[in-house]
C-alpha cells in the first residue's frame, strides 16, 4: 500500500510539472506595446542536451575571461 501511495504522489508531481510548464510557455513579456512570449523557441524552454550533460557528469568549459 506504501508503495502505491508513493506512486500516487509522483503521478501528482508530474500533473503539477505540467501546469507549470504549460503556464511558463504561455508566458508573456511587453515589448514596447505589445506582449511578446517570454521563450520564443523551445530549445529556450527546454535544453535537453543541458541536462543530458548534467546527468551524464559532462564537464562544463570554464569560461576564459580576457583581461581587459
Amino acid at each position: 500500500m506504501t508503495a502505491y501511495r508513493l506512486k500516487s504522489i509522483d503521478e501528482q508531481e508530474k500533473i503539477h510539472l505540467q501546469a507549470w510548464a504549460n503556464q511558463q510557455v504561455q508566458a508573456t513579456k511587453k515589448r514596447g506595446k505589445r506582449d511578446v512570449p517570454v521563450f520564443d523557441t523551445f530549445g529556450k524552454f527546454f535544453n535537453k542536451k543541458k541536462l543530458e550533460e548534467t546527468v551524464l557528469g559532462v564537464k562544463e568549459e570554464i569560461p576564459k575571461f580576457v583581461n581587459s
